[in-house]
């Protein structure tokens, strides 16, 4: 009993200590007990449940839209930077444009003329390309939109849009 008290007391003192390093300090204090019984004892904090990347889609699919770049090589050799931007809900194309340098403030454009007057969306999805500066951000904040950026582990998250997006113009 009073090896627990010792040990959460331990432990909430220094959140960020793990079992190991409670057990080396245990050991300095003459305490002889095994990393796996004070693993046992330490408290992990508990977390409210996140909802999976799949229920926040169903969940917001009607406020939700993903926008993205893609290259095109011309024949001449330029690369030509397609920007879409998609609209999960009727599961459409909504606004398409070409440039060969994309900026921030050309990017913000894009999605004022994509979305005039009140018709913004709720939740803008993107990746954590650069292209996406301040400017772009101001704008989107400006416009009443928040942005879900991708998780870079999570390539699926925007992979879909750049796959109907590369049907829909030819790959």
């Amino acid at each position: 009993m009073w090896l627990r008290a010792l040990v959460m007391k331990i432990a909430a003192a220094n959140p960020l200590w793990g079992a190991p390093r409670i057990h080396g300090e245990l050991g300095k204090l003459g305490v002889a007990v095994s990393e796996r019984t004070v693993s046992r004892l330490v408290r992990r904090p508990t977390r409210p449940p996140s909802q999976t990347w799949r229920t926040f889609l169903t969940n917001h699919v009607a406020t939700l839209a993903s926008i993205a770049f893609f290259t095109v090589p011309t024949v001449t050799g330029r690369i030509l930077f397609v920007f879409v931007i998609l609209l999960h809900h009727r599961r459409r194309i909504l606004h398409f444009n070409v440039t060969e340098n994309p900026t921030a403030a050309w990017t913000a454009q894009q999605l004022v003329e994509a979305f005039p007057d009140d018709t913004a969306p709720r939740w803008l999805l993107r990746d954590r390309d650069a292209i996406y500066g301040d400017a772009f951000r101001r704008r989107v904040a400006d416009m009443g939109i928040d942005q879900v950026r991708a998780e870079p582990s999570k390539r699926q998250q925007t992979q879909k849009g750049k796959n109907r997006a590369n049907t829909v113009f030819g790959d």
